[in-house]
């Protein structure tokens, strides 16, 4: 499922105008990202939790030539499935 068949999905089931789920849909994906950005945890019970891992430096390769490089730290968001739905995906 893309971000075009939630919004279709959400307007059908509550019943809303396409345009209205969209605005409900894009608000619920910025507070979300705002939040991360912040370095706020996200926790969807049921779902599973959003959390910003961060990595620091390492040789990496250039898959070009083959020359090691330095790669810098970063941060990356990150999703860990929750309980109910790694049961749900597994048929348990």
């Amino acid at each position: 499922m893309n971000k075009s068949e939630l919004i279709e999905q959400l307007a059908v089931k509550k019943d809303l105008p396409v345009k209205r789920a969209e605005e409900l849909v894009n608000l619920i994906f910025s507070s979300m990202g705002d939040a991360m950005v912040q370095g706020e945890r996200i926790e969807i019970r049921g779902l599973g939790s959003f959390i910003i891992k961060e990595y620091g430096t390492y040789t990496g390769r250039n898959p070009k030539t083959g020359e090691p490089i330095k790669v810098s730290p970063k941060k990356l968001p990150f999703f860990k499935v929750g309980k109910e739905l790694k049961e749900m995906v597994l048929g348990e």
